[in-house]
Formats: C-alpha cells, structure tokens, sequence
C-alpha cells in the first residue's frame, strides 16, 4: 500500500508518525512523508531534519519531502497525482462533550481527498 503522511510541526504529527512507521514496519507499506508549512512555529526545513532522523532510526525507507502552499490542498494534490492509496493525519481532539472537532487541514483533506484518509489520535 502506498501511504502518505502529512505533518507540520505539531506534536500530534509526530504521533501519527511513530504509529505510521509501526504500520509500514509490520506491513511492508511504501511510506511517503510529506512535511507541511502550517501556520506552527516550527521551521519546516527543521520538522523535515527531525522526520529524516526518526525515519532512519526506524529502520523504515521512507522518502520525506517538504511542501509549499496551502497544506490541505498540497496534500490532496500529491496524493492523487502520484496514485496513494491512503493519507494519514495526526489530529481530532475531543471537546469536553466526546465530540471530534479537526483542524483546518484535517478537515481541508477530509473533504477534498479522492483516496482513504486515516486520523491518529
């Protein structure tokens, strides 16, 4: 299965991250990591340097890239452009009433993805 992971600089990222590389470890997926310039105050370039190391550490052969422009769109476009099967997500929190509430590019890809779409929470 061909897997793309987006993330930006959030610590649910590098949670659906560590759950991915588990996954692609076990199943034998093909990994694609695509760093996202979100409006965290982490450095993109710096994310990217951070995924490489946990990805080599993992033993998992992913290739990572980093994106410009509008996440959800960006994502969306890889996605369908390059045939992936599934786009995994760090996010969904609960409110105090058990609903989800999402994030913009969680939401963005929710609505918009033409592939199956994974939330780590």
């Amino acid at each position: 299965m061909k897997v793309l992971l987006g993330l930006g600089g959030r610590a649910d990222g590098f949670d659906a991250l560590e759950a991915t590389l588990t996954r692609c470890h076990e199943a034998g997926d093909d990994l694609t990591v695509a760093v996202l310039d979100t409006a965290s105050d982490e450095d993109p370039d710096s994310v990217a340097g951070t995924v490489r190391e946990r990805v080599a550490e993992s033993g998992v052969d992913a290739d990572v890239r980093t994106l410009s422009g509008h996440p959800g769109s960006v994502l969306t476009e890889l996605a369908e452009e390059e045939g992936f099967d599934r786009i995994v997500l760090g996010g969904g929190e609960r409110t105090p009433l058990g609903k989800i509430t999402l994030g913009e590019v969680a939401e963005f890809v929710l609505l918009n993805a033409d592939v199956s779409v994974t939330l780590v929470r």
